[in-house]
């Protein structure tokens, strides 16, 4: 015999910050940073492997009169972006996406959300 009686279930205090316009604007913040990023990193990386499996000529271009080639330039570009992604993520959540963060987790906290 099934009870039609639903004990209604309360809200816990994770689901109720989520729920709140202040989470929901950090994470619209953080999405609307990470994605673009991500997506910009993740063609800039499949150019390279594509450029790489099929155009060996153009990656075995020599750079001057050294024996440099485009492919070395843009494998070691690889890793200058990721660098420079990290710098520029670092920056960005210091001024814009901490400051909310903690004043959010102070409430949290406080017990004022």
């Amino acid at each position: 015999m099934s009870d039609d009686t639903a004990v209604p279930v309360q809200e816990t205090e994770y689901q109720r910050v989520q729920r709140s316009p202040e989470f929901q604007e950090l994470r619209r913040r953080f999405r609307n940073f990470v994605f673009p990023m991500t997506a910009l990193f993740l063609v800039w990386y499949l150019v390279y492997v594509l450029l790489a499996d099929y155009a060996h000529d153009f990656m075995s271009i020599r750079v001057g009169d050294s024996t440099i080639t485009v492919g070395l330039l843009l494998g070691l570009g690889q890793f200058v972006s990721t660098f420079v992604i990290t710098m520029v993520y670092a920056r960005w959540a210091n001024k814009k996406f901490d400051p909310p963060a903690d004043a959010l987790r102070r409430e949290i906290e406080d017990g004022a959300l």
